[in-house]
């Protein structure tokens, strides 16, 4: 069993998802910190891949995308850094990233190498529901990469129903239409939308993403959901590279404490 699939059989509530930036703050940190995260209680790391002009970030993580290019980082480094990953990272990682770094890739090349090194999913918000099914669910699935898609309070009940079809491990809820890191706590937009998916008794997981920066937000959002998705606060914690290891640790510490 794919270990996001077994994460959720585990513990069903209360599951925190952690976003960095791979090559942030500086290029050697992508694995310390993914242990680090780990160490910290984290249930789930989900790992960034930069890109100059990303889709959904906010400026929050459109900065540490620049950095962490500036620092060197690509898609081949970033492989190359995680060959050992699984030698002492339990839990399960994901990539999260532009679908255009990965074609320049070569999208079997990118999916050979996230089965070589241990990745569990991938988050491509701009990857289309339908191309997705028609070009590449079988390449995933060949590589045991589960596939995560997005729904927001714009998106319709057919269109989530859709999405929950054609899921596994978890449905990833923008907690309100805008970029990442631009809002905070639950406002009763939010928790109509919330309640709204909660009463669709869908079949998958969902973690609520987007504005979610403390232990207040996080307890609020897994009211709602199995869990919830913290990354524009958590890299605004680890700015400072001589201090980042210690920083994430302490945050995801506050979170959970």
């Amino acid at each position: 069993m794919n270990r996001l699939e077994q994460l959720f059989i585990d513990k069903p509530e209360k599951v925190l998802n952690i976003y960095f930036t791979a090559g942030f703050p500086s290029l050697s940190h992508t694995l310390p910190m993914i242990q680090s995260i780990q160490d910290s209680g984290a249930d789930l790391v989900e790992v960034g891949i930069p890109f100059s002009d990303p889709v959904v970030d906010g400026e929050t993580i459109q900065k540490a995308n620049i950095k962490a290019l500036d620092n060197g980082m690509s898609v081949d480094l970033l492989f190359q850094q995680l060959k050992d990953l699984r030698k002492s990272i339990h839990i399960p990682v994901i990539l999260m990233g532009d679908i255009n770094p990965v074609f320049q890739f070569g999208i079997e090349r990118f999916c050979q190498k996230c089965q070589e090194v241990g990745i569990d999913g991938l988050i491509l918000p701009n990857l289309p529901m339908a191309e997705y099914l028609e070009d590449f669910k079988d390449l995933f699935d060949r590589y045991g990469l589960l596939n995560i898609f997005l729904i927001t309070p714009q998106t319709s009940e057919e269109r989530i129903r859709e999405i929950d079809h054609n899921s596994k491990g978890f449905i990833y809820m923008v907690s309100s239409a805008s970029t990442t890191g631009s809002t905070s706590g639950v406002t009763p937009e939010m928790k109509e939308y919330f309640e709204r998916v909660n009463a669709m008794k869908l079949s998958n997981p969902r973690l609520i993403g987007f504005g979610i920066k403390d232990k207040e937000t996080f307890l609020q959002a897994s009211e709602f959901a199995n869990g919830a998705i913290i990354g524009s606060a958590f890299i605004r914690a680890i700015q400072n590279p001589d201090t980042a290891i210690d920083s994430a640790s302490e945050f995801i510490k506050s979170v959970l404490s």
